[in-house]
C-alpha cells in the first residue's frame, strides 16, 4: 500500500505545496503518521465533551463511541471475544425466558394444568391488568 494513499497522510499533504509534498520519503511519511496519529479522532457516531470544574481545578470529560478501525492487540482480542461470547450467553437467556413465559402464558389461556392444585400466579396477574 503505498502511504501516500493513507487519508491522514493525503489530508496532511493537501494543505501545502505541491513541491513541499514531493519532498517527503515514505519513511519521513510513515514516522509522521505515527506522530500525528495519535492526535486524529476522526468522526465517531457519539462524541460528548464537557468540562467538570471542581474548587480549583477543571477535568475534562470526553465519551466517544463508533466503529473500532484500530488494530487489536492478542490481549484486547480475548478480552472482545470473551464478551461478545458473554453477550450471546445473556441475548440467549433472555430469549429463552421470554420464549418460556410465552409459552406458558399460552398454556394457562387454553386452560391447561400440569400440576394439580399449582399455579406461579403469572396468569393470574396477567388477568388482572386486563379487567
Amino acid at each position: 500500500m503505498n502511504i501516500k494513499n493513507d487519508p491522514a497522510i493525503n489530508s496532511f499533504l493537501q494543505r501545502m505545496p505541491e513541491k513541499v509534498q514531493k519532498t517527503f520519503t515514505d519513511e519521513q511519511l510513515m514516522h509522521l503518521k505515527v506522530a500525528i496519529g495519535a492526535r486524529q479522532w476522526g468522526k465517531h457516531k457519539v462524541d460528548f465533551r464537557f468540562v467538570l470544574s471542581f474548587f480549583s481545578y477543571r477535568y475534562y470529560i470526553v465519551f466517544l463511541s463508533g466503529r473500532n478501525r484500530r488494530d487489536l492487540s492478542v490481549g484486547e482480542q480475548r478480552v472482545s471475544i470473551y464478551f461478545q461470547a458473554l453477550f450471546v450467553a445473556l441475548v440467549a437467556l433472555f430469549s429463552s425466558c421470554i420464549f418460556l413465559l410465552v409459552i406458558y402464558m399460552f398454556k394457562s389461556a387454553l386452560g391447561i394444568d400440569i400440576f394439580d392444585d399449582y399455579s406461579s400466579g403469572v396468569w393470574s396477574w396477567f388477568k388482572e391488568l386486563f379487567k
